[in-house]
């Protein structure tokens, strides 16, 4: 059997691990992951009102790492660095993703409006940027509406996983009119399951379009 890819995945949080671990156990299990964790990222974005040079060399020196130690693609799976993750592909030669590409991708594809739950608030105006950037590109009409979740970060960052669900849940219900709806966080993708079962928009996540792309991108689709 021949040797299936390393990909790094580079977490600004400890939070944004186990939804893209249960999503390769799921989706690809053969690949070679590698967990890169550097959680002052997190803590110093928040602090910051905008992605910094030195927040920007930071994001660079990961994916140069990751390169150096033989990975055929680099994912991250924090929102809220989205420019810096762009620039930090421009460094190396091989696929770096930004956590929500391949979901926007999907969600334009979907249809013309896409809801977004969010629950970090640094990360919404870039992501509103990226989908905007990806809409551009594919589909010019479609339209994203963001919606915060309060307290959910906060209780997932407790270990409450179960008041995160249940509050992504009940944001998630009271939407109407959308072709979509996109959970914002690799966070917020353990809520996949309790929003499915409160409406019938279609709910995608980051987790499982990014390996959907990486495997695209890397021929084991």
């Amino acid at each position: 059997m021949s040797r299936q890819p390393r990909i790094t995945l580079v977490h600004a949080t400890p939070i944004a691990m186990e939804p893209i671990k249960l999503a390769f156990a799921s989706a690809w299990p053969d690949a070679e992951v590698v967990n890169l964790l550097e959680d002052s990222l997190s803590p110093d974005r928040a602090a910051s009102t905008d992605i910094t040079e030195a927040l920007t060399a930071r994001i660079e020196a990961l994916a140069r790492y990751a390169r150096q130690i033989g990975s055929a693609a680099v994912l991250f799976t924090c929102s809220a660095f989205g420019r810096a993750i762009e620039q930090a592909a421009t460094t190396v030669d091989i696929p770096v993703l930004k956590p929500n590409e391949a979901m926007f991708e999907a969600a334009i594809r979907t249809g013309g409006r896409t809801a977004m739950l969010y629950t970090f608030p640094p990360a919404r105006e870039g992501m509103e940027a990226e989908f905007q950037e990806e809409a551009e590109r594919i589909d010019p009409t479609a339209t994203m509406e963001s919606f915060l979740v309060h307290g959910a970060i906060e209780a997932v960052r407790t270990g409450d996983v179960e008041t995160h669900n249940r509050l992504v849940a009940e944001a998630a219900a009271g939407l109407r009119g959308f072709d979509s709806i996109v959970l914002a966080h690799f966070s917020t993708a353990r809520a996949v399951p309790a929003v499915r079962a409160v409406t019938n928009i279609p709910v995608l996540s980051s987790p499982d379009a990014a390996i959907d792309k990486l495997k695209r991108l890397l021929g084991t689709a």
